[in-house]
């Protein structure tokens, strides 16, 4: 791994779990840190502002979900990748976790293996991602470097994967984006998700814009239009 190594907040109540990934992934070079509940996890995250989140779902003081949903909501872990390990084989539980702004999942037992494959996918994939430059459209300014959107000089504060969507969508106005497209360019092909969590999450960026720009090409995907 070249320049500086990749730095990795691990949070789970079971020690074993901290353990077999910490090790697995240290391995790898990245420098890891680990948290043993939800506290104690937005703690760490606020101290050290990692570059991956591992979080388990089912933790005590606070859940994966709500320590995600609280760092979502700031803007200096806009960027910040978060994975959620779950013991829930129900695919709502996935999707939820997904909506709420992870980037992916991995389901428990764990696979060290299949976890340090999608650890390293999503770091090639966030690393390969054309920075680009800043779309400008009418009053609305989208610009990828600092994740940053302006209407009419105010800032809206977006989540990664909602303003990923955005910004692919603002890329071509008017092109009709089939939904197989945005899965692959904002989610990628190794996370499985559904038509539901595109149309929860086109949903959130219309709320926060607060401007009609998304239009929805029914049974075929969404474009942007301003």
């Amino acid at each position: 791994m070249e320049g500086k190594p990749k730095r990795i907040l691990i949070a789970d109540d079971e020690p074993d779990i901290l353990e077999i990934v910490s090790y697995n992934l240290g391995r790898e070079g990245y420098e890891i840190h680990t948290a043993k509940d939800g506290n104690e996890a937005l703690e760490n995250a606020k101290q050290l502002q990692p570059d991956l989140i591992i979080l388990d779902i089912m933790m005590p003081k606070k859940t994966g979900v709500e320590v995600c949903q609280i760092l979502r909501s700031q803007p200096a872990f806009q960027e910040t990748l978060i994975i959620f390990l779950t013991a829930l084989s129900d695919e709502a539980s996935h999707i939820k976790g997904l909506e709420t702004g992870a980037d992916d999942y991995v389901s428990k037992p764990i696979s060290p293996k299949v976890l340090v494959s999608r650890v390293n996918a999503l770091f090639r994939r966030v690393n390969s991602k054309d920075t680009g430059k800043s779309i400008k459209l009418g009053n609305i300014v989208i610009d990828p470097v600092k994740f940053i959107v302006t209407i009419d000089n105010q800032e809206v504060i977006l989540a990664k994967k909602e303003f990923e969507l955005l910004y692919l969508l603002a890329s071509r106005p008017g092109r009709v984006f089939l939904r197989n497209e945005i899965l692959s360019q904002v989610w990628g092909n190794d996370v499985i998700v559904g038509d539901r969590t595109i149309d929860v999450h086109i949903r959130k960026v219309r709320q926060k814009l607060g401007v009609d720009c998304i239009t929805t090409v029914k049974g075929v995907g969404y474009k942007f239009e301003h």
